[in-house]
């Protein structure tokens, strides 16, 4: 039976000003599908970055933004060849989606879909996989941290910064927390307990002095790991002070980004002709290693994502933080806020009512 829905569909790629709220039909959940009543969606500079055409796994010609929401099961499809179904009606779930998010409703694979965690709300289960998931497969998966380990944390008031902290503080490592305003050192050190003397404040004329101070305030002598999505200016001085052994995981490079409906190509050029390079041949004298990831191996990799949640879950992390809520139909403005990188936490769209 068909339905019909409310997305926010862009035609093509490269300007978020091409991005329109518009209704469309919904046809019945497939095989192995439930159609999901979305509640919230989570925001991800993803979002932004595929509007503008500069994200990698972009789909081609028109398209539904959004990786992560939550909301209610409305329908089942079949089940699979000799499987059950894990949800009924009317569950409460949280559910990956590889595009297609910004939806009042959507039809998503079931082996994506998890249950929403007694106790939290929809926003805060449209706020927690994709940030979660990322910090922990970089921190655990890619970093190999542990307790005691020194970890210096880019955008660390961020959705994935805090989870960051938060898995950090659970294994008993030592985490530098790398912000880019004051009212961010002031929130970590508020409601996180972030010790001043580890939150650094990014400066490019004092950012190496300030990594030397936090180091020395860590009781450290170098980085186990450095988290990044920023990249830019910032990679040079944090890759230096690896520690041996030390791990950097890049995960994005925000500082490619600039204000504005559409990319700056002038900008672009300037930061990918003095990008980062490294020396492969340095780097086995100085014992130091660079990794990078995008989370989208995990839709390559369907069998992995119940042993992803599970390991996420045995942390035992609180609810995530929400620092931004918009109406639905406000997803444009939502995306412009969260590009000025004043945001902390999470940023969320809610919708009331759902077909």
């Amino acid at each position: 039976m068909q339905s019909s829905r409310i997305v926010w569909r862009i035609d093509r790629s490269g300007s978020l000003a091409r991005l329109q709220r518009v209704e469309e039909p919904l046809g019945p959940p497939g095989e192995g599908e439930a159609r999901i009543a979305v509640r919230a969606v989570g925001l991800n500079f993803a979002d932004l970055l595929a509007c503008q055409g500069l994200y990698s796994a972009t789909p081609r010609g028109s398209f539904v933004p959004g990786l992560e929401v939550a909301g209610r099961v409305a329908a089942l499809g079949p089940p699979r060849a000799g499987s059950g179904h894990a949800f009924a009606v009317g569950d409460p779930v949280i559910a990956l989606t590889r595009f297609g998010g910004y939806a009042s409703a959507l039809n998503a694979d079931v082996r994506y879909l998890q249950p929403l965690p007694t106790g939290w709300s929809f926003e805060q289960g449209a706020a927690y996989p994709v940030q979660a998931l990322t910090a922990w497969y970089g921190l655990l998966g890619l970093g190999n941290a542990r307790r005691d380990s020194v970890v210096l944390v880019q955008s660390a008031a961020g959705g994935v910064g805090l989870n960051a902290l938060a898995i950090l503080s659970r294994l008993g490592a030592r985490a530098v927390a790398v912000v880019g305003s004051e009212h961010k050192v002031a929130f970590l050190e508020r409601e996180l307990g972030v010790p001043r003397s580890r939150v650094v404040l990014r400066d490019r004329k004092g950012y190496a002095r300030s990594l030397d101070q936090a180091l020395k305030a860590a009781d450290a002598s170098g980085f186990d790991i450095v988290f990044d999505a920023v990249l830019g200016s910032w990679f040079k001085p944090a890759f230096e002070r690896l520690a041996p052994e030390g791990r950097y995981v890049l995960y994005g490079a925000a500082d490619f980004v600039t204000p504005g409906a559409r990319p700056s190509w002038p900008h672009l050029l300037s930061r990918w002709l003095t990008r980062p390079r490294l020396d492969p041949l340095s780097m086995i004298a100085e014992n130091r290693a660079l990794l990078a990831f995008n989370l989208i191996w995990l839709w390559q990799s369907v069998e992995r994502v119940p042993s992803a949640y599970a390991n996420l879950a045995a942390l035992e992390l609180k609810a995530p933080h929400v620092g931004a809520r918009h109406p639905f139909a406000e997803a444009v403005k939502a995306l412009e806020e969260l590009q000025t990188g004043r945001t902390v936490g999470k940023s969320v769209l809610l919708i009331d009512e759902s077909p």
